[in-house]
């Protein structure tokens, strides 16, 4: 059957329009984005792994514990994630994929960094703005429901291939969240509490960022955690065009049918999930 609306030839044509009239800026953020990921992973990896998994231990322990971190208390609140995050670190390290769970740990604290510069500001300005919500909201089923192999077409026309253009699958992958989230936890701060600060003659930003981003707080850090376990949840996708780490250990094994390296690989990457979750949903509970 023919082709009605050939709505595919159109969009094409828009992506080589600012592929040409663009490629300056797409060689500038490929550029700053190859160097942040490469700078990051030379800096861990010159450390020591085990003053890693003891720097990331404490951080799990203290986030659980809070206060009672130096008291007997805290040490039963925090002593299960903390042994889960040893015994889950030096897995991986045994299993020979420490370089890999670094790289993809920087991939995605770089992913959601560059997703929370944009999707706080757009969740806040969705929450302000009827108009701008009405907007944002489409664009964010679209993003939603979208495959995520789709997003590694255009990734890879204007950045080639390599770890930006899976950073950038990522963050397209992994922004909802952080929007819906901050625009939600803003509309939910009570009308009463906006009301008393205008009556003591608070202004638009000092109710932004006195009252509602605090009272907000917790359901924007939720948004946190699950932009963080998108962005991870992308990896083995990313690494269909380059980007490096623990999923481009899985997609070798799914290459070369090689059951063992997909299983260890897919474990790690389990690992990080779990450990990345528990710490951000316990800095939530704080």
């Amino acid at each position: 059957m023919d082709k009605l609306i050939d709505l595919g030839k159109y969009i094409e044509q828009g992506i080589n329009v600012l592929e040409e009239s663009l490629s300056g800026l797409w060689g500038a953020i490929d550029d700053v984005i190859s160097w942040t990921v490469e700078f990051l992973n030379d800096t861990f990896l010159a450390i020591p792994f085990v003053v890693i998994i003891a720097l990331v231990t404490f951080g799990a322990y203290y986030a659980n514990a809070g206060k009672l971190a130096f008291k007997k208390e805290g040490l039963k609140k925090g002593a299960g994630l903390a042994l889960f995050v040893v015994l889950g670190l030096l897995l991986i390290w045994a299993m020979g994929y420490w370089k890999e769970a670094i790289q993809t740990t920087t991939l995605v604290i770089v992913a959601t960094i560059i997703a929370l510069l944009f999707g706080i500001p757009l969740g806040i300005w969705a929450a302000r703005s009827n108009t701008a919500n009405a907007i944002i909201r489409p664009i964010l089923d679209l993003m939603q429901t979208m495959p995520a192999f789709v997003y590694l077409i255009p990734a890879i026309f204007f950045f080639s291939v390599g770890n930006t253009p899976g950073v950038i699958a990522t963050v397209i992958f992994s922004l909802p969240p952080a929007v819906r989230l901050t625009s939600l936890g803003i509309r939910n701060v009570p009308e009463d509490v906006i009301e008393a600060g205008h009556a003591f003659g608070a202004t638009d930003k000092q109710i932004l960022f006195k009252i509602q981003l605090p009272l907000a707080k917790t359901t924007i850090l939720a948004g946190i955690n699950q932009v963080i376990l998108l962005a991870l949840s992308m990896v083995v996708i990313a690494s269909m065009v380059g980007a490096k780490g623990l999923g481009a250990i899985v997609y070798q094994g799914i290459q070369q049918n090689d059951i063992a390296k997909g299983f260890e690989s897919g474990l790690g990457i389990v690992v990080l999930a779990i450990i990345l979750d528990r710490i951000t949903q316990a800095v939530a509970k704080k």
